[in-house]
């Protein structure tokens, strides 16, 4: 995504164990220029946004979300690497992120799974702050299955 556009404003990223926002974070740090990386977390797995406020790993009480790859805990490898680079983390209801998926589906005609569409529901969600913003949106993973999808019934 950075070779292709360089002068991207922010890269947003679904948070699970950390390991896809780190990485996507060094890689911005070294060819990203001033591309800032945010983060997108269910409300109800939102360790890495607790962590990042108190500076340490926090666990997850619950981990009821529709975005079933990101109810893993936050890696201690990932996490030092997330608090230098990464200043926010947007928590998205699983309505927002059923809603982002719902309209993945229809524009783009492609399916990816609910821990993916978090990236985009974080945008819609803070809309105004990326408002003017080149923004680049992480999508992966079609880990659904097609029969449990949750609009079109």
């Amino acid at each position: 995504m950075l070779e292709d556009y360089n002068n991207l404003d922010y890269i947003i990223a679904p948070v699970g164990g950390g390991g896809l926002i780190a990485g996507t974070a060094l890689a911005a740090q070294y060819f990203g220029g001033k591309c800032e990386v945010v983060g997108a977390e269910p409300m109800e797995a939102d360790d890495a946004y607790r962590s990042l406020l108190s500076g340490k790993i926090e666990s997850n009480s619950t981990t009821n979300t529709i975005a079933d790859g990101l109810r893993t805990e936050l890696g201690d490898i990932n996490f030092p690497i997330i608090q230098q680079q990464v200043k926010q983390i947007i928590r998205v209801e699983d309505a927002e992120i059923i809603s982002a998926m719902q309209l993945i589906y229809q524009r783009l005609k492609i399916v990816v799974e609910p821990s993916s569409a978090a990236a985009l529901a974080a945008v819609i969600k803070q809309k105004h702050q990326f408002l003017n913003k080149k923004i680049g949106v992480i999508l992966s993973g079609g880990n659904v299955d097609l029969a449990q999808l949750p609009f079109g019934k």
